[in-house]
């Protein structure tokens, strides 16, 4: 794993400025603080910071083709690389090394912007082409690997791993993006394409980007992958239990090739657990395994992560770590640049943290939950389309609207009395409802919290049209395969893989996801219904394929995520920061907010009255973040 940046002329070859670029990167050396290099020429530089991982002698990048037409700087693993090795040595490529960044080069010679299709791994790389004069932008096709660019007014281009590099550039402009605010208040991250600066994207999951010099006005990023949904061949249950299992092993078995130590992330889930099992089984000796622990049983799963450490006789470590660890609210600011408001991003900068101490490359369970409908929203979401399909839509919105806003908020009582949610929902189409389930903070919440005035600069803009402009490119229109390709497009790259790669890489890990090889996901994605919900039960073909590897107390066992107690930091030790940093004098000066609603919020939180911990935690980072931002102009 590694951290890219550069600073391409697309209007001519004027000259580079090698100490910016060399400034770009050293923003980023904690993607890769093992070695660092540039490629200076005509108009062209490219930086690289590099995590070795792969032949740590001749790795080395920016890396070139045979004659030194082509150069790229690569932040990623290929997993097939080398079986691309293999066939372009067959058409007359020479390698000169064993590194599975050297494919990328020479794949272009042969396969040009096709050559993205062929890799099989997690990546996003900047290729030069001087004969053609291009450069061409790659992100993989689930977005784990991050990658920013901007095009400056004077005629350059630059991109860099992340936010942070982009904004050494003294020509970037740092105005912000009032329709990424409101995305972010609905959802707690700035989802692809925006970023919370107008002048700066992110690539999309994948999509590749071609810049031809001089001629690269129109040019757009284009989409080389998307979210299948075609059904699989009929086969039995059993039959796709062996299936599941056979995809795991060879998924697995591809992100254990490093010639550093390697090990994995257990938390005693079933996701990390299957993992580890499928380690166990590929590898000659234990596998290296690490947790963390909580003092307070409501967070701590650690005594499962023992078990299955036991079961599969793993060198396991763990190590508690204090809940209340809201002092690291402006390292993530650092970290993530972007207001980033998952509180699971604490937990796990810790346990990357952790990790980091024993191996180099940990593998991880993420994406199981995306692929095989593992999430408590999923079956709820279900349940509520069922009694969607018995009224039309003008029916519900009429009958269930009114009552979803005169119900209590129940916050307080019994689940069987929260019913405001749910009447809420029943009265949306399915997008919409989908949206208002994972929403951080209510549209109603929101438009009460916004200034007049920054209303207005939103031109009617809502976090819904981003949720619709997917649902539209999505291959079904309704059920739970639906908002599962919402999820991969935008709660997956947006939050879960963001989340990672910056915690894991600001302690110079690399994290593999073996639940997302692109293959594994196609293949999940096209089971039916039947095999991800039954019974009430998630993720159900997996679980039943995991019986015959982890004990069914494990396996079935209620689901405790990955939190902080928010509503009790926000009302003790956190008051004080939360009191300063949502004030007139921080968070009044940036101009969104309604500092009076602001104040009520955080007035009935402290006193017990209403948890607003969510919303007031997203105004925290937000604030936070965004002052970092503007402080460093």
């Amino acid at each position: 794993m590694c951290g890219i940046a550069g600073i391409v002329d697309l209007a001519g070859k004027r000259p580079i400025d090698r100490a910016l670029l060399e400034r770009m990167c050293n923003a980023i050396a904690h993607r890769g603080p093992d070695d660092g290099d540039y490629h200076v020429a005509d108009g062209v530089g490219l930086g690289h910071r590099r995590l070795s991982i792969i032949d740590l002698a001749g790795g080395k990048q920016p890396m070139y083709n045979e004659d030194g037409s082509v150069v790229v700087t690569f932040n990623g693993e290929i997993y097939n690389y080398q079986m691309l090795r293999d066939e372009l040595i067959d058409t007359g490529h020479s390698f000169q090394t064993q590194s599975d960044t050297e494919v990328l080069v020479h794949g272009w010679e042969e396969w040009q912007q096709d050559s993205v299709t062929r890799l099989n791994g997690m990546f996003a790389y900047a290729l030069w082409d001087d004969e053609k004069q291009h450069l061409f932008l790659a992100r993989d096709r689930l977005g784990i690997k991050p990658l920013y660019y901007a095009r400056l007014p004077s005629g350059f281009l630059i991109f860099a791993s992340e936010l942070k590099a982009l904004l050494v550039h003294p020509e970037l402009n740092r105005e912000l993006d009032p329709c990424a605010i409101e995305e972010y208040m609905a959802l707690g991250y700035v989802p692809e394409p925006r970023t919370i600066l107008n002048s700066v994207t992110k690539l999309e999951p994948g999509h590749t980007l071609l810049l031809p010099r001089g001629n690269c006005e129109r040019a757009q990023p284009r989409q080389y992958w998307d979210i299948p949904c075609m059904a699989n061949e009929q086969a039995s249950e059993d039959e796709l239990v062996a299936k599941l299992l056979s995809h795991l092993s060879d998924s697995v078995q591809r992100r254990m090739i490093a010639d550093v130590p390697l090990g994995a992330f257990l938390s005693g889930g079933v996701d990390s657990s299957a993992v580890v099992s499928a380690m166990a089984g590929l590898s000659s000796g234990p596998v290296l395994t690490c947790s963390m622990s909580f003092a307070e049983d409501s967070h701590d799963e650690s005594q499962y992560a023992a078990r299955v450490a036991r079961q599969y006789c793993t060198d396991h470590s763990s190590q508690e770590v204090a809940s209340a660890d809201f002092d690291l609210i402006d390292t993530l600011a650092t970290v993530y640049d972007e207001p980033f408001a998952d509180s699971s991003a604490i937990p796990t900068y810790r346990v990357c943290e952790i990790a980091r101490r024993r191996v180099k490359v940990a593998l991880s369970g993420d994406g199981a939950d995306e692929s095989f409908g593992g999430y408590r929203r999923y079956r709820l979401h279900c349940n509520e389309e069922r009694a969607r399909a018995m009224l039309p839509l003008g029916v519900r919105r009429s009958v269930f609207g009114p009552m979803g806003r005169l119900y209590p908020k129940l916050d307080w009582g019994p689940r069987f009395l929260r019913a405001k949610t749910t009447l809420s929902a029943l009265a949306m189409d399915p997008v919409e409802a989908y949206l208002d389930s994972v929403s951080r903070c209510s549209t109603i919440m929101r438009n009460s919290l916004y200034t007049k005035e920054f209303k207005t600069g939103l031109q009617g803009h809502a976090a819904l049209d981003y949720f619709r402009r997917h649902a539209k490119n999505s291959p079904v229109a309704d059920g739970l395969a639906l908002i599962q390709y919402l999820d991969f497009k935008t709660w997956l790259p947006g939050d879960i893989l963001t989340k990672v790669d910056r915690a894991s890489m600001a302690h110079g890990l690399e994290v593999r996801v073996p639940f997302l090889d692109h293959e594994y996901v196609e293949w999940a994605c096209g089971l039916g219904d039947r095999y991800k919900i039954r019974n009430g039960t998630g993720k159900y073909l997996l679980k039943r394929a995991l019986e015959s590897r982890l004990d069914k107390d494990i396996l079935y066992r209620q689901k405790m995520g990955f939190s902080v107690p928010l509503a009790d930091w926000l009302r003790g030790p956190a008051r004080g920061k939360m009191r300063e940093r949502l004030g007139q004098e921080r968070l009044g000066r940036l101009g969104v907010f309604d500092m009076t609603r602001v104040g009520k919020l955080r007035a009935q939180h402290e006193r017990g009255e209403s948890d607003h911990a969510t919303t007031l935690w997203s105004l925290l980072m937000f604030e936070t973040t965004v002052s970092r931002i503007l402080d460093m102009a």
